[in-house]
């Protein structure tokens, strides 16, 4: 079988890094398209072997690539087109349609109630998905959470498949050398009890709830934000507002792939905290929580499908707060006072191992596109081009 991926972009994001993590375990011949920023995740792509297009599309409204992406697939001789994000699904979709592709495929990894990747969801976002989502086979949702909300859409049940998104349960186990050696290397205190926040420095995800929350603890409890985004001076700023910018770190986009990148890895950094805090009020799956209990975190979320949507017993450590600054402090406190954690990994982290996924993504590719087979292994495809 060979598959083309189509994605807005290769910027470091949850769903960027997730298609990185899963072309390492399909037995699929893959290739990547991204129609705008190609990004450090290209990189890694390339790196690991994987061939990237970059297909310079200048805007949402930029129809001029949809021809060129029509001939990507065609000179390809893809046996199915596989589409991840808004943008990409839209166009890509279209494009594998009108390349006489059949086997079509898109992920939905963002779908909230109000919102899609951080923009309010409206009738025209919702006419246009619904209008391209007719020219696939199957839509993915990263959860059952998301799954209701598709059909709530109008995208009918029997074309929507659940494949959860995945984390490479080894590189998160809790490393107590890594730990020092990264607290050190960060100028953390001895002692210091450190909250991570993970994810994109974006209004949606609600940091400055963490920030504000700091300001009402002791001077021994430091907050640490590992990802980018438009947010970070805002953030900041807010730090220095309310006394606390001494004890909040920004450590930048930190992929968890080995890649290269200069400093410590998310691995590591994880390694590093005491607990794990996700103030975002409306998550499609909630991979930084999952993350956390990889590492063998607490976690304390607002909003987590991938946690709520199991058992209640398989996620010892996880619980969720109402959210907003007073809470979170409330519940950072009563988290400290239970006293150190055993860091094993709960059910619920095994639950959401990559190769489960991956496994769970080739019945999805077998029922689409039923006559091909999968490759022995992903081979080399070169460099990017664009």
């Amino acid at each position: 079988m060979k598959a083309l991926h189509v994605i807005t972009g290769l910027g470091v994001g949850g769903a960027e890094q997730q298609l990185r993590l899963l072309l390492r375990h399909l037995p699929v011949d893959c290739d990547v398209v991204t129609l705008t920023n190609p990004g450090s995740v290209a990189d890694g792509l390339v790196a690991d072997g994987v061939r990237v297009v970059h297909l310079g599309m200048a805007g949402n409204r930029d129809l001029a690539a949809l021809p060129r992406l029509v001939d990507v697939i065609r000179s390809g001789r893809y046996d199915l087109v596989h589409t991840h994000l808004y943008r990409a699904c839209v166009y890509g979709r279209l494009a594998a349609r009108l390349a006489g592709v059949r086997g079509i495929v898109a992920t939905e990894h963002s779908l909230g109630d109000s919102q899609m990747e951080g923009r309010p969801l409206t009738a025209g976002v919702r006419a246009l998905y619904l209008a391209s989502e007719r020219l696939g086979r199957a839509t993915v949702a990263v959860s059952p959470t998301v799954a209701e909300r598709l059909r709530r859409w109008g995208v009918p049940a029997p074309r929507i498949e659940v494949v959860p998104n995945g984390i490479d349960l080894t590189r998160f186990r809790f490393d107590p050398v890594a730990r020092h050696r990264t607290r050190e290397r960060l100028g953390l205190p001895e002692g210091a009890y450190v909250v991570g926040g993970i994810g994109r420095l974006a209004p949606g995800k609600r940091f400055g709830d963490l920030i504000d929350a700091l300001a009402q603890l002791p001077d021994d409890y430091w907050l640490l934000l590992v990802g980018g985004g438009p947010e970070e001076h805002t953030l900041r700023r807010t730090a220095h507002e309310a006394g606390v910018a001494d004890r909040v770190l920004f450590t930048g986009e930190r992929p968890y792939v080995p890649d290269g990148t200069p400093g410590p890895d998310l691995p590591s950094l994880t390694s590093a905290m005491d607990l794990l805090a996700s103030p975002c009020p409306e998550e499609a799956f909630g991979l930084a929580v999952v993350e956390g209990l990889a590492a063998g975190l607490p976690v304390r979320y607002v909003s987590c499908p991938a946690v709520e949507d199991l058992p209640p017993d398989s996620a010892g450590g996880a619980r969720r707060v109402p959210g907003g600054a007073d809470s979170f402090a409330r519940a950072l406190a009563e988290a400290r006072a239970l006293g150190p954690q055993d860091r094993t990994p709960p059910a619920a982290a095994h639950h959401y191992d990559i190769t489960r996924s991956a496994a769970q993504l080739m019945d999805v590719y077998a029922a689409t596109v039923p006559s091909a087979t999968p490759s022995p292994s992903p081979s080399p495809q070169g460099v990017p081009s664009s």
